[in-house]
């Protein structure tokens, strides 16, 4: 199986072609894979398959195998790929989340339609009825989080000092608490002096990672639903890099751009 090594803002995944002959891995198979020490290496795996509905079709997994239903950094290494391809500069990509429309932004960068956000309690999915704007995750807690859906589930909290949060501790906790049948991504979240953001993501079934692109999205609908940031456009800085998020009230979607990255192609032998 041949495979292309990419990245956006450090966020890295190894992804497979099955447009001309269908495959299906195990996920002890994408765990391999995806392993750091004995496989290739990467934070998702994405299996490029022939759509009806779109252009291209991208399944996401997890390290831990698990499917996923959108990831926005890969959804734009997919679009660079088929881009590239095709001599295009715009192109529909069809996920788990639906199909996410995406353009050319400039040298090796790429916009993306994430679409619009979910935000009652049942879509997210949260477990009960709660208020996703003021989310309190126990009664313990003194800090409300936001939870918004962008093609999965995140739980955003605003605190003082980004790099001073213990995600690896907060992180497993709130991904796997009863209230997230689902479990969530989790992002600790900074509102800086110059209105920008300073973001950092526990993913589910991952762990921290260098970028969350569906994360900046949920991330940006947080700040911009608290009114914590001037206007609908937010920039967002990550371990890996920049995005540019805007919210447009014209539709009530979220564009996200942000960088593709090349690292190397590859070839899996069978197992």
């Amino acid at each position: 199986m041949n495979f292309k090594k990419m990245h956006g803002a450090g966020n890295d995944f190894v992804i497979l072609d099955f447009r001309g002959e269908p495959e299906t891995l195990a996920p002890a198979r994408i765990m391999q894979i995806c392993d750091r020490n004995f496989g290739v290496g990467c934070d998702q795996l994405v299996a490029l398959e022939p759509s009806e509905a779109a252009d291209v079709k991208a399944v996401f997994y997890n390290a831990d195998g698990s499917e996923i239903g959108a990831c926005g950094n890969a959804s734009r290494c997919v679009a660079h790929i088929y881009m590239q391809e095709q001599g295009v500069e715009r192109c529909t990509i069809e996920t788990g989340g639906g199909v996410l429309e995406c353009e050319a932004a400039g040298e090796n960068r790429v916009m993306v339609n994430m679409g619009a956000p979910k935000l009652e309690w049942n879509q997210i999915p949260l477990s009960e009825e709660r208020d996703t704007l003021m989310l309190f995750i126990d009664e313990n807690a003194k800090n409300p989080a936001v939870a918004v859906n962008m093609g999965n589930p995140h739980c955003v909290l605003f605190v003082d000092d980004a790099e001073k949060a213990l995600l690896d501790r907060i992180g497993p906790k709130i991904e796997n608490h009863p209230l997230f049948p689902e479990r969530t991504n989790v992002e600790v979240v900074e509102l800086r002096e110059d209105g920008t953001i300073r973001q950092r993501t526990w993913e589910r079934g991952v762990g921290e990672t260098l970028a969350c692109g569906s994360g900046a999205c949920a991330v940006a609908v947080a700040a911009i639903r608290r009114e914590l940031v001037d206007g609908r456009e937010v920039e967002i800085h990550l371990n890996g890099g920049v995005l540019n998020i805007e919210w447009r009230e014209s539709d009530n979607c979220v564009y996200m751009t942000g960088p593709v990255a090349y690292i190397f192609d590859g070839n899996l032998k069978p197992l």
